[in-house]
Order: C-alpha cells, then structure tokens, then sequence
C-alpha cells in the first residue's frame, strides 16, 4: 500500500486560530499557481502573509497522465520537470490509425519535480499539511484546527470541498481515469508521439491514451460515463501494448463548469470545472484560472479592489470561456455516438496539416501559455 508524505501522530500540532491574508486550500496546479502569482507582488504587499494547506505534501498523489503543451512548461520556467517531448499525436480506431504533426508539442514531466519547482517560485509562502474538511464564513475547518483567512481559494479537487454542496459520483458530470506505469522494455523504440485509441471494446464513452515518458510510459482509459469501470480495459490495452499493467493511479475529472465564485471563495482547477470535455486536459487550465485567480487576489492584496469586485472579475474572466468549455462538451457527446468508420473517416479528413494546425491552434488558444507571462 502506497505510504503518501504528511505529517502523522506528534507531527500534527494544532493550527486552530491560524491567520493569514490568503488561504489555499489544495498544493497541486492550481493552487501553486494562485501561489505563485502572490509571490509576484510589487506594490503595497509584497510580503503578503499566505498560507497553502493541503492533505498531502507537495509533489505527493499525482492523479494524471502529466503531459502539458510545452510552451506552458517554458512560459513557467519548470523546464526541469520535463520527461519527453512529443511532437505528435495518433489517433487510432478499429479501422485505423492517424498521425498528426502538431503546431506545438506535449512534454511529458514528473509530477513531484514540478511541483517542487512551482512552489520554489511562491516566494514567503508558508505550507502546511492538513485536512481541509469546510468552511464557515472566513473559517476554514481542518482536522489541525480552524485557519481564518479573508481571502480563500479551493483549489482541493472536484470534490469542491468549501461549497455548502458538492459532486456525489456517479451521480454527476465527472469522468473517471485509470492508468498504469509500466517501465520501457530495455531497447523498446519511442512512438516520438501522444497516442490515443478511440475504440469501444477499451472504452464504450470515451477514449484511451499512451504517454511515453522517458524511462516509463503512462497507459490508461478514461470514461465519460462514471458508471462504467476502467481497470479491466485498461489492463487489456497494456497487454495490447505488451506492457506491465503496474503502479496504478487514477481519478474523476469533471467534464462540466462549474461556477468560478460563491461570493465568497475562488475556485480553481477542478473545483470549477476547468477541465476540457473530450481530451480530459486539466493541468493547463488549472495553472491557467489559477494565474487568473491569483492576480485577482493580488489587486486585493496592493489595493486596487475590494474582495467583492475581485471575486466578479474572477467570475467575469471565468464565464468568458464558457462557450468553449461549452464546445468541448458538445464534442464529447457527439463522437461517441457517431459509427467507428465514420469517425475513422473524420479523422483522415483532418489529416491536412493546414486543418491540424488550425484546429490545435485554436484549442491552444482556449488557454494561451502567453497569459502566464503577463505582468
């Protein structure tokens, strides 16, 4: 059974009575994210007092496949963090399989290193292992006691711990993801590419996925519906692939927005539902609403607004990137439904690389690594 860092036993003093002007709840993208951007602060706060909590340490319980378009990884200097980079992607059906040259590339990275990386950038942050269990007011609740903050972030998962009501799969619009981590067979040649398989003997909604990663590859299946389970189809696809079906990891990911505020707290990353339908891709979007987020905080924070007028801006910037969100979810619901030669089709007719790069393009532009280098 896997042993995850946080403190235990003695370790766990009590924080009851903590205060500080920002509280983030959640040590994974988002909430480093939020994190980080405090830390660029200026102007009247530069040593603004912020506290990050979550349940594990950071760097522990990664949950994806984490791959992320590579000029997010280069925009945020976390170039350490990276495993491979590639170029292309397949798509494979029953019928056949696709390449695609992409306008960008993923890379592949290690999820401890770049959580380490990003909170080596968080400045006079402070962090501290606890339970966030829910909130009254400007109190949030922890099992090391209540931490008081006027400025709060839920950056804790879909869970969306710090709302008066939370999701209850399978009765809700998440999605659900197993992967395994095999090692590379010594001498096994590289795809140089992110594979996905679109078939429905692996998945009846949804889609698989291989992401090589240096000395490892990332071989899982997602589902749209929660309903359906994912192990044996994952197990089958690394039989397929003629790997080790090891260290599993997986988890639920929305498909759906939720809303950015509750007129009180931000949420970011999966809180708020900033993960794309169809391609499952959270980790951009994560940093990206965080960054957003944390430039809200940081107008508080020198003056420039009041929490309220932060809180709508936040909203604001949120909700105008809804008709994507919105798009993606169409796809989502579309493409599984359509025959396996026909789709097979669809995906040879974009093969143009004018169309590839119009169409990749376009889903980077949702969420520019250009923003992260905003002042």
């Amino acid at each position: 059974m896997t042993r995850r860092a946080t403190k235990r036993g003695d370790e766990r003093t009590s924080l009851d009575g903590t205060h500080a002007d920002v509280l983030v709840c959640g040590a994974s993208f988002a909430g480093l994210a939020v994190a980080r951007e405090l830390a660029r602060s200026t102007q009247a706060h530069p040593a603004a007092n912020v506290l990050v909590v979550d349940r594990y340490e950071i760097g522990e319980r990664q949950t994806s496949a984490c791959a992320i378009p590579t000029p997010w990884l280069n925009a945020l200097g976390l170039q350490a963090a990276a495993r491979e980079e590639l170029a292309d992607m397949t798509f494979t059906t029953p019928h056949g399989s696709v390449r695609y040259r992409l306008p960008w590339s993923w890379t592949a990275f290690d999820y401890r290193t770049l959580c380490r990386e990003l909170w080596a950038q968080c400045g006079a942050a402070r962090f501290e292992t606890a339970k966030v269990e829910g909130r009254t007011g400007d109190v949030v609740h922890t099992d090391r006691g209540d931490l008081h903050a006027p400025l709060i972030v839920d950056a804790l998962g879909w869970r969306r711990v710090l709302a008066a009501q939370g999701f209850q799969p399978p009765e809700a619009p998440l999605s659900r993801g197993l992967e395994v981590h095999p090692q590379n067979a010594p001498g096994r040649p590289g795809t140089g590419a992110l594979d996905v398989w679109v078939d429905r003997s692996l998945a009846r909604r949804g889609f698989a996925w291989r992401v090589p990663a240096a000395g490892e590859e990332r071989i899982g299946v997602g589902s749209y519906d929660p309903r359906d389970h994912v192990k044996e189809p994952t197990v089958a696809l690394a039989e397929r692939l003629q790997a080790d079906a090891e260290r599993y990891q997986g988890n639920w990911f929305p498909h759906r927005l939720r809303t950015a505020t509750d007129g009180e707290v931000f949420y970011a990353g999966d809180s708020a539902g900033h993960c794309f339908a169809l391609s499952g891709e959270g980790i951009r979007t994560a940093l990206y609403f965080g960054i957003a987020a944390g430039r809200e905080l940081r107008g508080v924070l020198d003056g420039d607004r009041t929490r309220a007028a932060a809180l709508a801006r936040y909203a604001a910037f949120h909700d105008g990137h809804a008709p994507a969100f919105r798009r993606a979810l169409r796809l989502q619901r579309l493409l599984p439904a359509l025959p396996p030669r026909a789709l097979t089709a669809l995906l040879r007719g974009m093969r143009s690389q004018r169309v590839v790069d119009r169409a990749f393009g376009w889903y980077l532009d949702q969420a520019p690594a250009a923003f992260a280098l905003r002042p």
